[in-house]
């Protein structure tokens, strides 16, 4: 077994419009670089290679409680030493903290001996999200940690996670620099819903797995339309709807905000119109004055991996 691993972990897209709290989606950029070493002093040390401030006490660090919920099934004492290079800038609604805790646990499954399933890792990676977002949630930690498509069908009584591969599709993602807190996003949310709204995104969920399935960019276009969730938090995000109108007439798939925002995702069937819908996305904000992001890319075939043993 190796004494130190090197893993990047992408980015990812939750909900996907319609399936809040249950789709994801991984990118291959950004990504965040996590180095682990192995250490005879037991616990967990972290060190952040980036200008973010992040706290370093592994009780307030989502890779450190990630880390720390790992050792409880570690019979041997044994501990780590870990630097995180953010590539993914906290709090831009693209699975900065999912890619931080995913890429820890699969780092030190590594330097275990890859004794634990990917279904445990997730279980260890939402130690860290609670951290972040107050919840155990998977719907980032899930495709961080198997890439591709997936759908975080239970939690309890037991994880079960449903990996797909995704059709051939680019992403365009715009991350105005704005700040939308997770709590605020989750406070907006309807309490109920009515039963016709209810069947309709019930639908587009069905619609959008059968699309991803078959490869039918048509239906996946179809069925990404958000009833419930993104209606509440439209007035969070400004711009957001001219954002959809020029994308979707550059020839964009389809597409809505990622996670709780504030970037806004779409899908494209090729990277020539993705780059138009990046740039079209941009012209948006340009025009508000707000700075921004816009990243490019395919969707991730994989999700944390390691790149270099020592």
């Amino acid at each position: 077994m190796p004494d130190s691993v090197l893993v990047h972990s992408p980015a990812t897209l939750s909900n996907l419009g319609c399936g809040f709290d249950v789709f994801g989606l991984a990118l291959t950029a950004p990504y965040d670089t996590v180095r682990l070493t192995r250490s005879a002093t037991p616990g967990v040390r972290i060190q952040h290679l980036d200008p973010y401030n992040l706290p370093t006490d592994p009780l307030q660090n989502v890779a450190g409680v990630a880390l720390l919920a790992l050792l409880k099934e570690v019979p041997e004492a044994v501990g780590f030493e870990v630097e995180i290079m953010k590539g993914i800038m906290p709090g831009s609604g693209v699975g900065s903290s999912a890619a931080s805790a995913a890429g820890a646990v699969v780092a030190a499954n590594a330097l275990l001996g890859s004794r634990f399933s990917r279904m445990q890792l997730v279980d260890f990676a939402m130690e860290g999200e609670a951290v972040a977002s107050g919840a155990r949630h998977a719907d980032n930690i899930a495709p961080a940690i198997f890439g591709g498509f997936t759908v975080v069908r239970a939690l309890q009584p037991s994880i079960d996670i449903v990996a797909l591969a995704a059709p051939p599709l680019w992403v365009a993602v715009v991350h105005p620099q704005i700040e939308v807190k997770t709590s605020d996003s989750r406070k907006v949310l309807p309490t109920q819903v009515p039963l016709g709204l209810a069947v309709r995104q019930w639908a587009n969920v069905a619609g959008l797995v059968a699309g991803f399935l078959t490869a039918d960019y048509e239906l996946i276009g179809r069925s990404l339309d958000d009833y419930i969730v993104e209606p509440a938090r439209l007035p969070l995000i400004p711009g957001l709807a001219e954002a959809r109108v020029r994308a979707l007439a550059a020839g964009a798939i389809g597409g809505g905000i990622s996670g709780s925002g504030p970037s806004i995702f779409m899908l494209n069937r090729t990277e020539e119109t993705a780059r138009a819908v990046g740039a079209a996305l941009g012209s948006v904000f340009a025009e508000l004055g707000i700075a921004f992001n816009v990243y490019v890319g395919p969707v991730g075939t994989q999700g944390a991996y390691v790149v270099e043993e020592i």
